[in-house]
């Protein structure tokens, strides 16, 4: 079996993954949201419904909620660390 592939958007505080193959559509990700980032994709999921993908790269506040609600694990949150003042 080979590995799922993620799709990925660089965004301003982190790395979205978004892993099609796993993702049934059912938005609690999107309904979870709370700077509503989250929007439907182009890409279909498994079952041909949408996948998700964040709609800008400033929104997100990386706060992980959409990854720890997926009941498929079909989100991956990668944080980056953050620039120091100088």
């Amino acid at each position: 079996m080979s590995e799922p592939k993620a799709t990925s958007y660089e965004m301003e505080r982190a790395n979205f993954h978004i892993f099609p193959e796993y993702c049934k559509g059912c938005g609690l990700c999107k309904e979870k949201c709370p700077t509503d980032v989250i929007v439907w994709s182009e890409k279909l999921g498994v079952y041909g419904t949408p996948a998700v993908k964040p709609k800008d790269e400033d929104s997100c506040i990386a706060c992980m909620i959409c990854e720890m609600v997926c009941p498929d694990c079909a989100i991956s949150i990668e944080k980056k660390a953050k620039k120091k003042a100088v």
